[in-house]
């Protein structure tokens, strides 16, 4: 199928589903299925973010812009994953009890205000990651309609460059939680540390960044295209500062750059593969 055929096959997808709860993360993947919901379901769709502390402010304000331009109807739903032991731990399966929540709330909502089906934004090219939250959406009955359209992510980020979204090319952002190393337990303060770091480093003009709790320490990932600019002594000693101000003491730059899921390469096959 080409392009055009799979952008019809969404929207006859989603308008079969009569109606629906879309998990909203303000990324371009469920951005642009909300988009597309709206486009085909009116206020027959609603768009449901997440809200803890796992999830910058800048996140959730941009998140927020996003439907209010396109007139996308949306809820805010407060979740309590952080009052969860088996989130805390933070073992291997922490983004499986975060999206059981999600879910569970969301399905709540779902008899509640009467809509027929949750959907989520995941995309063809998800389905080999290591993801447990895919295993709660399934548990949940959650719908991937970008996946039944055969969308990869290239795909979707260019169907949303044709609709003139404004965050086609926004680049991808998980939450805070991920950036902590695993068995370190998730608190409020180290999610607040990692915010106000990565935050620092957005300032000094370093879009996309991770930065990677290990207690003490701070492993900060920038864009390969951008580690020569972070490799001049003025700009080691900028970013250290800003990072020691976020509560770190030793801050240190990861030689391979930004990755998407580096914290996964610590944990045994036999972890990834139950999560599939």
């Amino acid at each position: 199928m080409d392009l055009k055929d799979k952008s019809a096959l969404l929207h006859e997808t989603i308008a079969s589903l009569g109606s629906l709860l879309v998990a909203y993360s303000g990324g371009t993947d469920s951005a642009f299925l909300a988009y597309a919901a709206h486009q085909a379901l009116g206020d027959r769709m609603l768009a449901v973010i997440a809200d803890s502390a796992s999830l910058p402010r800048k996140e959730l304000a941009a998140a927020l812009a996003f439907t209010a331009q396109y007139g996308i109807p949306t809820h805010i739903l407060q979740t309590a994953e952080l009052e969860k032991p088996d989130y805390i731990r933070n073992d291997s399966q922490r983004c499986f009890h975060c999206k059981d929540e999600l879910f569970t709330q969301m399905e709540a909502a779902r008899v509640k205000l009467g809509f027929a089906h949750l959907a989520y934004g995941m995309n063809l090219d998800d389905r080999g990651d290591f993801r447990p939250g895919q295993k709660a959406a399934a548990l949940h009955g959650a719908v991937a309609p970008l996946v039944t359209a055969q969308l990869s992510k290239v795909e979707i980020r260019a169907l949303a460059r044709e609709a003139g979204l404004s965050l086609a090319d926004k680049p991808a952002s998980a939450c805070l939680s991920s950036r902590i190393e695993y068995g370190r337990p998730v608190t409020v303060e180290n999610l607040s540390q990692i915010e106000q770091a990565e935050d620092a480093l957005h300032a000094l003009g370093f879009p996309q960044v991770r930065v990677r709790h290990h207690g003490d320490l701070a492993r900060i990932e920038i864009a390969r295209e951008d580690l020569p600019r972070a490799l001049s002594m003025e700009m080691l000693d900028r970013m250290t500062v800003a990072l020691r101000g976020a509560g770190f003491l030793y801050v240190t730059l990861d030689a391979q750059g930004y990755r998407s899921g580096s914290m996964n390469d610590v944990l045994p096959v036999s972890a990834v593969l139950s999560a599939r």
